[in-house]
């Protein structure tokens, strides 16, 4: 490493700078060199020759190429490519390159090509005292009361030299008074910090104004300075303090209060003259931020007004201290307190608050029943957060107080869920306020259903009709019930309650659905057997307990053409042919004979019709179409077969028809007379038959008007409890097409011919009818 050095000089008479002292130090390590100049060395002063020192031949250099590669402290210096000299191409300024650093080093990079090299060349700079201190202020003024205590210190600037070391600021010094002495301070930074001191009590009145040069000394050779000057301004003594007018104050202001509105007027004297008698007002020191942000002091009048928006409901009352401050320097100052209360104002809305959720109340809830509790607030005070608590009266609730604003939402009647199954309870709260401001809430209170409504039927009883014969199992007809409750207390099942007909129980003829109330058969009916059903349903719900209803189903059996008319006369029970006997001397329209015939089917399926089907002689008899008398068309002639053969065919009305036949063999004989024993008897006893016939019509006549007198009686009875009961009298049609048989009875009387007969007929008004006969031989009339 080759290390050189140069220290220089300046001259301090005419300000030339000269170098009185170079030395060169070679010592060849590494490649590497260091040289120290001293600062502001003029441009072109040649620091030392690179090629020698670096120990290159300096004919090599040129075509070598020897140049700085730096770009930071290159712009400082420059290279002689021919001679190898390195010399000063810029001012070098320590202070503005190192500022106050103890060492400020110049980094070079120096590159020589063929072969290419790189060296380190460090370049040190050594300060020179070219700087003198200076303080910032040249004037500073320094105000110090009258009355201050002889010791009180008081800083004053410190001077700013930009050389370091040695040459830095060294002392400082004051100009000679009896009143001041100076301090010099060595912070542990190692700077020096002025201080004034006062000696002696100062006193305005003799002298006001002192004016102090400060000097500050560096430590260079020759010794560098710089000075200023201190004007020290003895201020009077202001030694009363402004007092208010009383200690503590009070003030009252509304919430609604608007900003700038103004509270109070605070105020205070100074006895002092001049400016320290002028008051300034503020807040104290320890004013808090609520009040800062509600209420601000005029400085100059002392009025305090409104600055934000004002709520009872947070804050009641500020306390605060109030200061008043002189103008005096020192300022004095005087402190109150002052307490403002906010006036409440009706601005806040009762509050309504559920404490518990609605309860949900069964309908068989006792009157008192607590649903909800409520409490009720408002933020106002006094009348103003008085709250009183009302309900509508149209609902069956009522509030009951309990303690301090609390309430207690009760029933006050019975409740009934199929009326009104829940409630939307409108609850008011009004404070005492002017005006009065209101609150409005609502409860939903729900009513659960209790099992207290049994199923009703959609009628007490039903009339079903029902064809005989039809296939077991079908469908007859659906109940309906309905239940006013809710849930499993509105599910129904239905049942047959099991009563007996003809000793046999209902629910062997019937089976119903237990959960759509469909009524079915379970065997077919014969209508000649049972003609009418009643069954007892029984709709049962799921309460507990669970209740029910019956409901009667009468079943009308409607019956269906499935008999063919029997022949009861002329009687062939001992053969399949009735014989029968006629005179030959007969006429036309003789009564030969009469065929009755009965069916046990019933109204349009009985009636009957008879036709000769075949005859031996169809032109000698016929038949008649409703009553099947036999008579003859004309007279019997001896030309007429002795033995006539009648085949009589006998149908009902039904669908399809039914029909029976019988045959009737007509003997005709010669001189074959009525029996005499007849005859005789009517001729002889006329009176006495006629008044036997008359006596059977009137009793006939009787029992019948009877009948049907008993028969309307208990129709219009049951018409007028059924029109109590919301029923009708009237029988409804089945899909079978049943007409109900409102039966009258004829009764006809029959004496022509040999055969006597009583008929009573019995059928609907229509066309049904069922024909009861008595016949009477020819043999006995009056037979029974």
């Amino acid at each position: 490493m080759i290390q050189k050095s140069i220290e220089g000089w300046k001259g301090t008479a005419l300000g030339l700078l000269g170098v009185s002292l170079f030395s060169l130090l070679w010592n060849i390590t590494e490649a590497q060199i260091r040289y120290t100049i001293p600062e502001e060395l003029k441009e072109g002063f040649v620091v030392g020759n690179l090629a020698r020192d670096l120990g290159f031949d300096v004919s090599d250099i040129a075509h070598r190429k020897l140049r700085i590669a730096s770009e930071s402290s290159g712009q400082y210096f420059r290279v002689d490519s021919e001679k190898g000299d390195l010399s000063v191409n810029a001012r070098i300024d320590r202070e503005g390159i190192c500022a106050q650093s103890g060492s400020c080093l110049l980094q070079l990079q120096v590159v020589i090509e063929n072969p290419l090299q790189l060296h380190r060349v460090e370049i040190e700079v050594q300060d020179i005292n070219d700087n003198a201190p200076n303080f910032h202020t040249k004037d500073g003024v320094l105000k110090i009361p009258e009355s201050i205590a002889p010791g009180a210190r008081f800083p004053l600037e410190s001077a700013e030299d930009l050389d370091v070391g040695t040459n830095s600021l060294s002392s400082y010094s004051l100009s000679k008074n009896e009143f001041f002495r100076l301090n010099v301070k060595t912070l542990k930074d190692g700077r020096k910090v002025p201080e004034l001191i006062v000696e002696k009590p100062l006193d305005r009145e003799k002298q006001s104004v002192h004016k102090l040069i400060l000097t500050a000394l560096d430590g260079g050779n020759p010794v560098k300075s710089g000075t200023a000057v201190v004007q020290i301004i003895v201020q009077d003594n202001n030694d009363n303090e402004p007092k208010f007018e009383t200690t503590a104050y009070k003030a009252q202001v509304h919430e609604s209060a608007v900003v700038g509105s103004s509270v109070i007027h605070i105020k205070a004297t100074d006895l002092d003259e001049g400016l320290n008698s002028e008051v300034e007002y503020y807040f104290g020191a320890h004013t808090t931020e609520p009040v800062k942000r509600a209420f601000s002091v005029n400085p100059d009048s002392g009025e305090i007004t409104v600055l934000g928006n004002l709520d009872y409901e947070i804050i009641k009352s500020y306390t605060f201290d109030v200061c008043a401050k002189d103008k005096g320097n020192p300022a004095l100052e005087g402190h109150a307190s002052v307490q403002i209360d906010i006036i409440d104002e009706n601005d806040n809305t009762p509050e309504i608050i559920l404490t518990s959720l609605p309860s949900p109340v069964p309908e068989n809830a006792t009157v008192g029943t607590v649903v909800a509790l409520i409490n009720v607030k408002d933020l106002d005070s006094g009348d103003n957060g008085k709250v009183e608590l009302n309900i509508s009266p149209e609902f069956p609730f009522k509030l009951k107080p309990s303690f301090d604003n609390h309430y207690s939402l009760v029933t006050d009647s019975l409740l009934d869920r199929e009326v009104k199954s829940e409630y939307n309870v409108e609850i008011i709260a009004g404070d005492f306020g002017v005006p009065s401001l209101k609150t409005t809430n609502y409860i939903h209170v729900k009513v659960l259903d209790v099992n207290d409504n049994p199923p009703t039927f959609s009628q007490p009883s039903y009339s079903v009709y029902v064809k005989e014969n039809k296939a077991a199992g079908k469908a007859l007809f659906a109940l309906t019930a309905f239940d006013r409750d809710t849930d499993k207390n509105a599910q129904i099942t239905f049942s047959i309650v099991d009563s007996k007909t003809n000793q046999v129980p209902a629910s062997s003829y019937f089976y119903i659905n237990s959960e759509n109330g469909t009524l079915y058969s379970m065997s077919s009916f014969d209508y000649e057997k049972i003609k009418m059903l009643s069954v007892t349903v029984q709709a049962k719900d799921h309460g507990s307990p669970s209740l029910s209803s019956n409901a009667t189903v009468h079943v009308f059996i409607v019956d269906q053409n499935d008999n063919a008319p029997a022949v009861i006369y002329p009687s062939t029970f001992m053969g399949s042919v009735s014989h029968q006997r006629m005179s030959r001397s007969v006429k036309a329209g003789h009564l030969v004979t009469k065929v009755t015939a009965v069916d046990a089917d019933s109204g349009h399926n009985a009636w009957m019709s008879y036709r000769l089907a075949e005859a031996t002689d169809a032109s000698l008899f016929s038949v008649t179409f409703h009553t099947g008398e036999v008579r003859t068309k004309r007279s019997v002639s001896e030309q007429d077969d002795s033995s006539q053969r009648l085949l009589i065919e006998i149908k009902d009305n039904g669908e399809p028809v039914q029909s029976t036949t019988v045959t009737v063999d007509i003997l005709i004989e010669d001189g074959f007379h009525e029996p005499i024993s007849d005859f005789t008897h009517k001729h002889t006893e006329p009176e006495k038959k006629s008044s036997k016939i008359t006596l059977y019509l009137i009793v006939s006549l009787a029992s019948v008007s009877l009948l049907c007198l008993l028969t309307f009686l208990v129709l219009l009875v049951k018409c007028a409890r059924g029109s109590r009961g919301g029923s009708s009298c009237c029988v409804r049609r089945s899909d079978s097409e049943y007409k109900n048989p409102n039966r009258n009875l004829q009764i006809q009387l029959n004496t022509d011919g040999p055969i006597k007969y009583v008929e009573v007929l019995g059928g609907d008004m229509m066309s049904q009818s069922q024909s009861f006969g008595s016949y009477l031989s020819p043999m006995s009339e009056f037979s029974e």
